[in-house]
């Protein structure tokens, strides 16, 4: 047998771990949710529709659970960018 082959009975397999979980932030407080209520129902009134507003608020939200200091004016204006 050729000298670069392996003599090693046991096949070499690199060992797989896990992938770290990334911080997808936390729970949101009953205050920005309380904001986040009266934000939509302004959003409702201006002529938002249906599936336009479940859109903005997940997007709201998202940016909302990152930052707990976040306000749905503030990420209303990231968003909108």
């Amino acid at each position: 047998m050729p000298s670069h082959y392996s003599t090693d009975d046991e096949p070499k397999v690199k060992s797989v771990t896990a992938p770290k979980p990334t911080s997808r932030g936390g729970k949101m407080s009953d205050k920005q949710k309380a904001d986040l209520t009266k934000h939509m129902e302004k959003m409702k009134k201006g002529g938002m529709s249906a599936s336009e507003m479940k859109s903005h608020r997940m997007k709201l939200m998202g940016k909302m659970r990152k930052d707990p200091k976040m306000t749905p004016a503030k990420a209303h204006k990231m968003i909108s960018k």
